[in-house]
């Protein structure tokens, strides 16, 4: 039997489990991911990466490499209800996001098919080091005190492979068998609806009646589904939902019925429609929520610890999300930088947040199945606010004061508390202006008010006195190195004249400081890594 040892296994070769493999690499981290399926996705699935997704990947060097993979159909903004395509229009959707988001973010929203995306982040990892196995499914899984030992089996030649691996991440979707294995339930509605996938050629322009949607979700007595272009011309693919407890099936959808789904569906009862395929794999829409995100060494991520309606396009986001969260943690307890206790902090932030993102995308899917958008609009958060407004009620960081009222904040009013993302601020660089966003790296970060005391010697004293590498240290304002000429950096994070704030790896704020040095810095630091 051939063994391989590894700091991390990944298992799960879809967004979550790709990404964190690039996230995991950019902190220093080696990893092995194996997937069961023998290639990434062939399905569109996923279509959209909100802005602060973007961000992640813009931190690792893959912005521009993620836009240039983007759907044809990126410059459509239209999500509608409707009884048919050609038919009344019955609610249509707010943007997903405002049209200029630049005072929230440096990036926007990009409109990218998951099977473009998956290759892309395949690639990406492949290069970075992570040595990604497909066709390979694991098989059982054994804790251990001080690792996880998990057996698999290659596919292709039947082989069994033993690997130990000092730490799991279980990224292998909804029905995770790895999360079955050690244990972890999950709770929440289930599944919501069962569906096929019907790709189809056709011409739509009269129905379309000039709308660039994204998709248009369809309820009319013949048909519930969601139709989707392709290629924003003449290929779409509709999800129809089907009803096994009325006795239906996924083999009862033959060409002709398909057909027949697709006209109605359109409202237009003789359009020429042509089939692509009658081969159809059932899926289904769900809503859950693992019970617990980690064991001792197993960490779920992903739609292995969240599923959600695809109406919001929060799901495959809020996956690679929980990745970036774990891969600085990873790192600094490997490299005995931080304590294990750190990685207790990876359920306190990121399950809280995947209930609520869960309630949000269900309040959505509620409208998708026919309630009235005014039924829910009175708890209906914007997406901005979804995506950049979410604030950690516990974890690692300092907390300030009166723990938060809520999990979302206004994302257009940062706080800039410890436990929220640190607020994007244009500033001036000696080679131009640039985000506060791009100053985080893969340590500490300290922001100080121009008019602030001796920080650098405080943060290279902190790091000295916890064996950490060095910690960055940016000073912003009139006559720093980093200019902020009209006071917009002190004002949106919350600081006074003189004051620091503390950011971690992923961007969020964990300490802030009205003025004070040396050993609160370094008293901070050390709670927040769980270090002794």
């Amino acid at each position: 039997m051939t063994q391989h040892k590894v700091p991390v296994l990944i298992v799960g070769g879809g967004l979550t489990g790709l990404s964190a493999a690039v996230f995991l690499a950019e902190h220093g981290v080696r990893s092995m991911l194996v997937e069961r399926h023998p290639d990434t996705s062939t399905h569109p699935k996923a279509r959209a990466i909100n802005p602060r997704t973007m961000e992640l990947f813009r931190a690792v060097g893959m912005e521009e490499r993620v836009r240039a993979g983007r759907s044809p159909i990126s410059g459509n903004s239209e999500l509608i209800h409707v009884e048919s395509l050609a038919g009344q229009e019955r609610v249509r959707m707010p943007n997903a996001s405002p049209e200029d988001i630049s005072r929230i973010s440096p990036t926007q929203w990009t409109l990218i098919d998951q099977n473009q995306l998956e290759p892309i982040l395949r690639t990406r990892a492949v290069e970075v080091g992570a040595d990604v196995r497909f066709n390979t499914r694991a098989e059982e899984i054994t804790e251990t005190s001080d690792g996880v030992l998990v057996r698999t089996r290659d596919l292709t030649t039947g082989d069994t492979v033993e690997i130990y691996a000092e730490y799991v991440i279980a990224a292998d979707g909804s029905r995770s068998p790895v999360r079955e294995m050690v244990g972890i339930g999950a709770h929440g509605r289930g599944t919501l609806t069962n569906l096929v996938s019907i790709f189809f050629e056709a011409d739509l322009e009269q129905a379309l009646r000039g709308r660039r949607i994204i998709a248009a979700y369809v309820n009319n007595p013949e048909v519930r589904g969601t139709i989707i272009p392709i290629d924003n011309d003449r290929r779409w693919v509709i999800n129809v939902s089907f009803f096994p407890d009325k006795g239906e099936r996924a083999e009862d959808f033959t060409e002709e019925r398909c057909a027949s789904v697709i006209r109605a569906a359109v409202g237009v009862p003789d359009l020429p429609v042509k089939v692509e395929s009658t081969d159809l794999p059932a899926w289904d829409i769900s809503a859950r929520v693992a019970d617990a995100f980690v064991t001792r060494r197993v960490f779920i991520a992903g739609d292995a610890a969240h599923v959600m309606p695809p109406t919001g396009a929060f799901g495959a986001s809020t996956g690679v999300q929980d990745a970036y969260n774990l891969a600085w943690k990873l790192s600094m307890v490997l490299s005995g930088a931080a304590g294990p206790g750190l990685l207790d902090s990876y359920d306190a932030e990121r399950r809280p947040i995947a209930e609520q993102t869960v309630k949000q995308a269900m309040l959505r899917f509620a409208v998708r199945q026919g309630k009235e958008f005014e039924e829910v609009a009175s708890e209906l958060l914007d997406e901005a606010t979804v995506t950049f407004g979410y604030r950690y009620q516990a974890g690692a960081f300092i907390q300030e004061g009166v723990k938060p009222t809520g999990i979302f904040e206004d994302a257009e009013q940062p706080s800039a508390q410890p436990g929220a993302r640190a607020p994007h601020v244009v500033i001036d660089g000696p080679d131009g202006q640039l985000t506060t966003i791009d100053l985080f790296g893969k340590g500490f970060t300290l922001l100080a008010d121009s008019t602030a005391g001796p920080w650098a010697e405080a943060m290279a004293s902190s790091a000295a006195r916890l064996g950490l590498p060095p910690l960055e240290v940016h000073v912003i304002g009139p006559g720093a190195r980093f200019n902020d000429q009209d006071g917009e950096f002190r004002r949106r994070y919350g600081l006074p004249e003189g004051g620091a704030v503390l950011v971690r790896p992923d961007g969020f704020v964990c300490w802030r400081t009205g003025g004070e040095h040396g050993l609160a810095l370094t008293e901070a630091i050390r709670r927040i890594l769980a270090h002794d």
